[in-house]
């Protein structure tokens, strides 16, 4: 097999402590550990497909480029909006029952990668009820692709919309399982038919792929539908809980199951399928089944009055952050405690998109990616912060 090469990546801009800490001032002592082990790997997953080896490496759009002492050029950090959609017309302050809506907030950062990989969807009451009522039932999704990005956007497009087709017909787990498996088939198809327009693939870019977190959340019920290496914590009474587990090859059930069909895990930058592939699970990846499943690992969780909120994240954050790290600066925001004013700055792009985030939750999210990047991640980060309160306070 040919080596596996990464890109290079964009160097970062200085960094700065002063500026960290007046970013992490309203976190009061909440970041006290170390970077979790994870970071002595960030890079892994920067080279996890096949097709990075290849890719030509070209700027995104959004993304200036500024010149340094030595006339090189290099590029600005910016946070842009992730894109989520809504009907105008189905939205409305609280669903059916009166149950308000859950408080939200995103932030996805294409980071020190070339290229934004990353989608999120978000679509409250995402059921249909009779007499033009609003559902109490809302659904969350992070996708991080790798190859290129046009699997991750078809999943924002189209998967809530099979959830929603299949939960009329069963129940949540095999609703979610028909689902995936779904979305796969139509991934596969459109590949095969040369939707995709990347440079290294082509016509036939069976190299491509994305992992997907799914959390659907009602009054009583947390369901969460994983596939990949993106990840669901659950802040419960300030500890975290993990809702999902990474599919990661080496992981030892994978590994068996790898292995029980014919496949090699291989150790380049990191255990990964065959050699190429940095998880075991994901949707797409058509040139490493049966070794590469789409089949979703889901979790239902009952709501306690003591849920203070859940984190839906790419690997971009997982990879430098720690799941109990990243829930103490969650609860902090929810608290109350205001970022800086460099915090606040607007998105690049698409600001009317978020018209319905909720202040308090877009702060925690936008903390959690900054101190992604901070770390030094060097993947496209993508955080969306959820809050479960339901008297509003901690």
């Amino acid at each position: 097999m040919a080596p596996l090469f990464k890109s290079s990546p964009i160097e970062p801009p200085p960094f700065s402590f002063t500026r960290f800490f007046t970013m992490a001032e309203i976190c009061r002592g909440v970041v006290t550990e170390k970077p979790s082990s994870a970071s002595a790997d960030s890079s892994s997953h920067a080279a996890r497909s096949e097709g990075d080896a290849n890719r030509r490496l070209k700027l995104v759009a959004g993304v200036r480029t500024v010149g340094n002492n030595n006339g090189l050029k290099k590029a600005r950090l910016n946070i842009s909006p992730a894109s989520f959609s809504r009907s105008a017309d189905v939205v409305k302050p609280s669903s059916a029952d009166g149950e308000p809506n859950p408080k939200f907030g995103v932030a996805s950062v294409c980071g020190r990668r070339r290229e934004m990989e990353d989608t999120v969807a978000i679509h409250p009451s995402f059921t249909d009820l009779d007499d033009n009522q609003t559902s109490n039932t809302h659904y969350f999704g992070v996708y991080d692709g790798h190859g290129c990005s046009h699997v991750a956007r078809m999943c924002k497009d189209r998967l809530h919309l099979l959830v929603r087709e299949e939960l009329n017909m069963n129940e949540w787990k095999m609703t979610m399982e028909q689902s995936f498996r779904r979305m796969d088939a139509e991934v596969v198809t459109g590949n095969k038919q040369g939707d995709c327009r990347c440079e290294v693939h082509g016509s036939e870019s069976y190299g491509v792929g994305s992992t997907a977190v799914v959390a659907v959340v009602t009054p009583e019920k947390i369901v969460i539908a994983n596939c990949g290496d993106s990840r669901a914590v659950l802040c419960r009474n300030g500890r975290a809980v993990a809702l999902s587990n990474d599919h990661k090859p080496d992981r030892p059930d994978e590994l068996s199951r790898i292995q029980d069909v014919g496949g090699r895990v291989l150790y380049w930058d990191g255990a990964r399928v065959c050699g190429v592939l940095a998880m075991s699970r994901a949707i797409g990846d058509d040139y490493l089944k049966p070794y590469v499943i789409c089949e979703p690992e889901v979790t239902i969780t009952d709501r306690t009055t003591e849920d203070d909120c859940l984190i839906l994240a790419s690997d971009g954050l997982w990879d430098v952050v720690s799941n109990a790290t990243a829930c103490g600066l969650a609860r902090m925001c929810l608290k109350g405690n205001r970022p800086s004013a460099e915090m606040k700055s607007p998105p690049v792009n698409d600001v009317s998109g978020y018209e319905n985030c909720d202040p308090t939750c877009s702060n925690a999210s936008l903390l959690l990616t900054k101190l992604a990047l901070a770390r030094r991640s060097m993947d496209n980060v993508s955080v969306v912060v959820i809050d479960l309160r339901k008297n509003g306070s901690l």
